[in-house]
């Protein structure tokens, strides 16, 4: 039984997709449903307003997670726009909300990139609670 549910949103077209499983979940197990999306940090190379050059990038995720939200019924206070690396943003919001479940997509990479390692693949090795991979073409 699942009653917290984290989905990794990456804001592609693919992310639908990933949205619409979490939400038929959290549906299904009458769980809350949390969304999330993390704005990769702008390295600045010691120069101050780094949150100045991620500034319109966050603004930007905001405005497209408000849509996915509100396509899915879910309120504004169970969705979040972070600056970080992926996995350690999800882990970390997945650990604070109390989350049974993680709904994050993978774009079925093979070979070297698929060495390189993926979002999905670090959360899902590094996740304390359940972790569903949505597979999409980006």
């Amino acid at each position: 039984m699942y009653y917290r549910i984290l989905c990794a949103a990456d804001l592609t077209e693919g992310s639908r997709r990933i949205v619409k499983k979490a939400w038929e979940l959290a549906n299904q197990f009458d769980a809350k449903l949390y969304l999330i999306h993390t704005v990769e940090p702008i390295p600045a190379y010691g120069y101050p307003g780094v949150t100045l050059i991620e500034s319109p990038h966050i603004d930007e995720a905001k405005k497209h997670l408000k849509t996915l939200a509100e396509d899915f019924l879910i309120p504004e206070e169970q969705t979040s726009v972070v600056v970080g690396l992926p996995k350690t943003e999800i882990l970390k919001k997945a650990k604070e909300l109390k989350i049974d479940l993680i709904v994050v997509g993978s774009h079925g990479r093979h070979g070297i990139s698929r060495l390189l390692g993926s979002t999905a693949n670090a959360v899902l090795h590094s996740s304390e609670c359940d972790v569903v991979t949505v597979r999409y073409k980006s």
